[in-house]
């Protein structure tokens, strides 16, 4: 069967800059592809060259007769005056690919509500408003999110295009797309920097990025199988290109002695050395990557208390966002705030800034704290060119009490100096957010507050993000959907249900597991509760696991999650084997004997191997 979507040798390139060309792309039935690449590599382009939004500059893109292809945009906008019914109904009426979707009124009807109510956006009930009839453009950034894929899922496409997906999505939002992911019908091609949801979601992942010899690198299996196919492509390609260096250098040397080029063998041989030496520049040039700079400043505070909250309530238009809070910051804690859209995080990260005052109880903060914030409604003047952005009144900054030039400061972020008279409304989600970034890193902190930074950043840039903040010595505090991050930075989690209750917890597993604990005891009254940590307790010790997180890499660390099971089965061979020589048939008999004296070498071997591999990791988390 043909793919029901494919591009052949597509390119675009926005302006003298190429983002990808030649272009191999296709989706089979059932395929759920991860696509990922560093920010400016064009994914979202790609997405929308493969929902016939934009036109490629050359190449093909084809389409399964009659196969409806749903496209779900980064931002998430509706049209005044419509309701979220009203979203449902328009989509169900459009016509998409020349495919006029022909429903029954009952049949119509009733998919407009099952749809709706898998999503989430089934009646409240005699008491509130029905939720399909609230105005779309007035809903939340993450039921917006998940209206946009309603709207998407409803005409049941052949397969989906998802741009950014989790983007404002809450937990509860991301495993209910998870749940719609992983059972559907319908193929998708998601771009994601949510590396937990690619690992959930994704049974193949490519990477687009010009570091390919052929613009993408497509591995079958998970995020993290991924992982490891890309490391084995490049230190394949690593190899060849030491042997390809290895040959210019002889080739090099040979035309320095001075060759007649008169034989034709000799013109044959000058010719060859001439593409060699054209090839390794062209390989140099395309594996030649960068990563930007981040390194948050710290102020020379030691005060060990730097904000403590006694007993506080917060109020915000007249609701409870939550009572009885107490607890403390303090130099080295990373605490993340965990909990569904609307039950005010952002509130909450702003009370303890003191930008939002607090309703009940006692808030202390340190003499002339000094604190960062990074909004969520990344404030930035779109129309300044991205010199101004850097650097307001000239074109130097201070960083770590030293001058540095705007040029370079914007260099360590992986811009060039053509850039920098650029307007920021030209720049790309992800390379706005390392503007917001490299603005934050100006200004010493005692305390960094970060409200969703990772929107739009690709991965690459989390993972440094990530190494940035473990490293910074004073206070955090995140708001953040990255499962992963809040898993590995965070040393505690604020969790808030909702209704104006919070509970700190030793990290991001506990409060998960406390969580479903409530979903299930909501059903059950006998169903399992996870307790929650002191806070003084938690912050006194760190368990192993929350220890490791904090050192390890991604996939390291979820070798080490799976390695006690490992450990198990190696002692299960290791014992079969030692119980196998112990039996009288195979002790008397040569050729088993030497067979089973093969097999717990080889058992043996493999014991030494997993606990040496354990004690090494464990090792390396200190």
């Amino acid at each position: 069967m043909p793919p029901i979507l494919s591009a052949q040798g597509v390119s675009k390139r926005f302006g003298a800059t190429p983002l990808f060309e030649k272009i191999h792309f296709a989706v089979n039935e059932g395929d759920r592809i991860g696509l990922i690449g560093p920010n400016g590599a064009g994914k979202s382009t790609l997405l929308a060259v493969l929902a016939g939004e934009i036109e490629p500059d050359c190449g093909e893109i084809s389409v399964r007769r009659r196969a409806r292809v749903g496209y779900v945009r980064q931002i998430s906008e509706f049209a005044p005056g419509l309701t979220v019914r009203r979203v449902v109904e328009e989509a169900l009426r459009g016509v998409q690919d020349g495919t006029q979707i022909h429903l029954e009124e009952e049949e119509k009807e009733r998919r407009i509500r099952e749809t709706l109510g898998q999503a989430g956006f089934a009646d409240a009930g005699a008491a509130t408003p029905n939720r399909m009839d609230v105005e779309a453009r007035s809903l939340s950034g993450g039921w917006r999110k998940r209206l946009a894929i309603t709207e998407a899922l409803v005409t049941e496409p052949d397969v989906l295009l998802l741009d950014e997906p989790t983007n404002h999505l809450d937990m509860e939002g991301i495993e209910w797309l998870e749940g719609v992911l992983r059972t559907a019908r319908f193929a998708c091609v998601l771009v994601s920097h949510d590396r937990y949801f690619l690992e959930n979601v994704a049974s193949e992942v490519v990477e687009l990025s010009r570091i390919y010899a052929e613009g993408v690198l497509r591995v079958r299996g998970s995020y993290s199988k991924f992982l490891e196919g890309r490391e084995l492509y490049l230190a394949a390609q690593s190899r060849m290109q030491e042997g390809l260096r290895n040959r210019v250098r002889t080739e090099i040397d040979w035309l320095r002695r001075g060759p007649k080029a008169r034989a034709t063998k000799a013109k044959a041989r000058i010719d060859n050395a001439q593409e060699l030496i054209a090839k390794l520049a062209e390989v140099d040039e395309r594996t030649r990557t960068a990563t930007a700079g981040i390194e948050f400043a710290v102020s020379d505070r030691q005060t060990r208390r730097l904000i403590s909250f006694e007993e506080v309530s917060v109020a915000l238009g007249g609701r409870e966002i939550v009572r009885g809070l107490s607890f403390g910051v303090g130099n080295g804690m990373k605490l993340g705030l965990a909990g569904p859209n609307g039950s005010g995080k952002t509130t909450i990260l702003r009370a303890i800034a003191g930008e939002v005052p607090i309703a009940g109880g006692q808030a202390k903060r340190a003499q002339n704290l000094r604190i960062v914030y990074l909004s969520q409604m990344r404030e930035i003047d779109t129309s300044l060119t991205l010199r101004r952005a850097l650097a307001p009144d000239s074109d130097s900054v201070v960083y770590r009490d030293c001058v540095i030039h705007v040029a370079s400061y914007a260099a360590r972020f992986l811009f060039t100096g053509d850039q920098l008279n650029q307007p920021v409304e030209r720049l790309s989600g992800g390379e706005r957010g390392r503007v917001l970034i490299a603005r934050l890193m100006l200004e010493p902190a005692d305390v960094l507050m970060l409200d969703e930074p990772t929107n739009d950043l690709d991965i690459p840039t989390l993972e440094i993000l990530e190494e940035a903040l473990l490293e910074f010595n004073g206070a955090l505090v995140l708001v953040t959907h990255d499962r992963y991050l809040l898993d590995r930075v965070c040393n505690l989690v604020l969790g808030l249900n909702g209704r104006g209750e919070a509970r700190i917890f030793a990290d991001y597993t506990q409060w998960e597991q406390s969580r479903q604990g409530e979903a299930c005891s909501a059903g059950s009254p006998a169903a399992p509760r996870a307790a929650a940590r002191p806070l003084k307790a938690a912050a006194a010790s760190e368990t192993s696991a929350g220890a490791v997180r904090k050192k390890l890499s991604y996939l390291e660390q979820r070798e080490f999650d799976g390695i006690e099971e490992r450990i198990d089965r190696a002692d299960e061979r290791l014992c079969a084997a030692r119980g196998r020589l112990e039996d009288p048939l195979v002790a008397t008999n040569p050729s088993l004997l030497t067979q089973a004296l093969a097999e717990l070498e080889t058992a043996q071997a493999e014991h030494d191997a997993i606990y040496q591999r354990w004690a090494d990791l464990s090792e390396k988390a200190g």
